[in-house]
C-alpha cells in the first residue's frame, strides 16, 4: 500500500471543529502515507483533553483522498460538545504513537502560522512557481479552438504538467459553461470558477480559475486553464502529448465521481 514517510517540520499548526481549538502544536510531524500528499501527525498530548474517543466503527466515511491509506492501528471519534466527526482521526500501525486528524472539507478547519491552509498540509518540498511567456498556445477540442493566447502565464508544480493560465478575453468562453464547483489546492487556493466544453465530447469541469489566488501565484489570478490530460494544447504550432498525472483519472479531478483536489 506504500511507505511511511515522516519529517519535523517548524510550524505552528491548529485544527479546530467550530470554534473549538482541538489540536495545536509547534512541533509537528510531517507524514507521508505512501504516495499521498502529507498530513500532520500529533503527539496525544498535543490534542485537547476529551476530543478524542475510540470510535464504535472501524472505517472513514468520508472522501477517499482525506482519510488513511496504510493499516489503522486505532480509530478516533472527534467529539465537541454534541458535534460528533465518526472515525475523523486515528493512528497508524507503523506510527502508534502520532494520531492524524482530517483534512475532509468542511470538518476542522487548519491553520499553519496564522494562516488557513486546505486540502492537506503543505509539503515543503513541492515547488510551484509562475512565469509569464509570449508563446503562442492553443488550446483544441477536437478541431475547435476553444482558446489562443500569445500571452501565457505557465504554472510550474512539482510532479504535475505545467499549466497554461490564459487571459480571459483569450478564452471562447461562449464554448463553455460554467458550473458551480470549486476546489481547493494549498499552494494556489481556493479556484472558485469551473467551465464545462459541452461537447460532444462533454469535458466536465475541463476549465479553472482563480479569482484571488495565494501570494506566491499572484500572476495567474482571474486567468483560465485547461487540464492538458483532457484537451489538445498546440504551443509555438508544435502539438504537446497528453500527460500523464493523478488528474488522467476522473476520481481525481473536480467534479470528478469523487474528485476535490485543485489542479
Amino acid at each position: 500500500m506504500g511507505r511511511l514517510r515522516t519529517e519535523r517540520i517548524d510550524k505552528w499548526v491548529r485544527g479546530r471543529l467550530g470554534d473549538t481549538l482541538v489540536v495545536e502544536t509547534r512541533d509537528p510531524l510531517l507524514v507521508w502515507p505512501g504516495a499521498f500528499p502529507p498530513v500532520y501527525g500529533f503527539a496525544l498530548t498535543e490534542v485537547a483533553a476529551g476530543v478524542l474517543r475510540p470510535a464504535s466503527g472501524s472505517s472513514y466515511a468520508g472522501e477517499w483522498f482525506f482519510g488513511p491509506h496504510l493499516p489503522v492501528a486505532q480509530w478516533y471519534d472527534v467529539v465537541v460538545d454534541d458535534a460528533v466527526v465518526e472515525c475523523g482521526a486515528w493512528t497508524l500501525e507503523d506510527l502508534p504513537e502520532r494520531v492524524m486528524l482530517t483534512w475532509e472539507p468542511g470538518v476542522l478547519a487548519w491553520t499553519e502560522e496564522d494562516e488557513p491552509v486546505g486540502l492537506h498540509a503543505r509539503d515543503p518540498h513541492q515547488r510551484v512557481e509562475t512565469l509569464r511567456s509570449s508563446r503562442h498556445v492553443e488550446v483544441l477540442v477536437g478541431d475547435v479552438v476553444v482558446a489562443a493566447s500569445d500571452r501565457p502565464v505557465l504554472l510550474l508544480e512539482t510532479r504535475l504538467p505545467t499549466r497554461y493560465y490564459l487571459p480571459r478575453e483569450d478564452v471562447r468562453l461562449g464554448l463553455l459553461e460554467p458550473t458551480e464547483n470549486a476546489s481547493a489546492c494549498p499552494y494556489k487556493g481556493t479556484a472558485d470558477r469551473y467551465w464545462t466544453f459541452p461537447g460532444p465530447p462533454e469535458l466536465v469541469n475541463v476549465a479553472w480559475s482563480y479569482s484571488s489566488p495565494l501570494p506566491a501565484v499572484a500572476e495567474i489570478a482571474d486567468r483560465i486553464a485547461f487540464y492538458n490530460e483532457l484537451v489538445d494544447l498546440r504551443v509555438d504550432g508544435v502539438l504537446l502529448e497528453r500527460p500523464e498525472s493523478p488528474f488522467s483519472r476522473a476520481e481525481q479531478r473536480p467534479g470528478g465521481e469523487r474528485g476535490v483536489r485543485s489542479a
